[in-house]
């Protein structure tokens, strides 16, 4: 072997440093190595604890108070369990009672969801949060958040219908993969109200620092959407986020769009 030749090892394993999909597992003989099938077991395992562990509401909405915009209120859809909000996704998407929201006049509700990841929540719910209130509260009014369990997105239009905002931000565990299992989504709705579709939402995914997208970053991606869906006046397929050009454009670097 040469000094610049390198084994494949050696290359696999700076490679990994740079993603979290796994690649060059290798082989012993005609499977996996040992090592690797256990990795995938208990990333496997970290994916199904995730799915089914309930989130803790009572000290999570603890948290939330202490952001500082008015006390949770905790709501639950139609699913009476976890096994049935796993295998009646419609019953996730029905309120059950929603007596305990007081309407008002908002410009922005926040609805935070257990989802299919309540560990995503509970990981980044609070922090997320506090990020959306540092970047909004200056220009938005901002209502009392919501906590909704067994919970979809689409609850939270029949919440928001319910609390009086323009625009619905849905936080939401998104489903675990075997790489992820604490990833974070916001969903966006302007005008918010039931029967809206998935055509209708604007979605900001993968939230999970320091591996996936950054509180401040996403927050900053929020604003831009509101204020482009205020301007359209709707959110959905026809609205774009453009934080990045913005932030461009702002640095003195042109911008050339199509």
């Amino acid at each position: 072997m040469s000094g610049v030749e390198r084994r494949d090892d050696e290359f696999w394993d700076d490679l990994r440093l740079t993603t979290q999909a796994r690649i060059g597992l290798g082989r012993t003989g005609d499977a996996l190595p040992t090592s690797r099938v256990l990795e995938f077991r208990s990333a496997h395992a970290a994916a199904r604890d995730a799915v089914h562990m309930p989130l803790d509401v009572e000290a999570f909405a603890a948290e939330v108070e202490a952001v500082g915009v008015g006390k949770p209120v905790a709501v639950t859809s139609r699913a009476e369990s976890r096994a049935e909000y796993l295998r009646r996704p419609d019953l996730g998407r029905q309120p059950k009672d929603l007596s305990a929201i007081s309407a008002g006049e908002f410009d922005v509700g926040v609805v935070l969801s257990d989802g299919l990841s309540p560990r995503a929540l509970m990981d980044h719910g609070t922090q997320m949060l506090r990020a959306l209130v540092s970047e909004l509260s200056d220009v938005y009014s901002i209502a009392p958040p919501v906590i909704a369990t067994e919970a979809r997105v689409a609850l939270g239009d029949h919440i928001a219908e319910a609390m009086g905002v323009r625009t619905v931000l849905v936080l939401i565990g998104e489903r675990p993969g075997l790489s992820v299992a604490d990833s974070l989504g916001i969903y966006l709705t302007h005008l918010p109200a039931p029967g809206k579709s998935d055509a209708d939402r604007n979605c900001i995914s993968n939230i999970h620092p320091p591996e996936g997208l950054g509180y401040e970053q996403s927050a900053k991606i929020v604003a831009s959407l509101i204020a482009g869906a205020r301007k359209l006046g709707r959110s959905g397929v026809a609205l774009k986020d453009t934080s990045r050009a913005d932030a461009l454009e702002n640095s003195g670097v042109k911008v050339i769009s199509e």
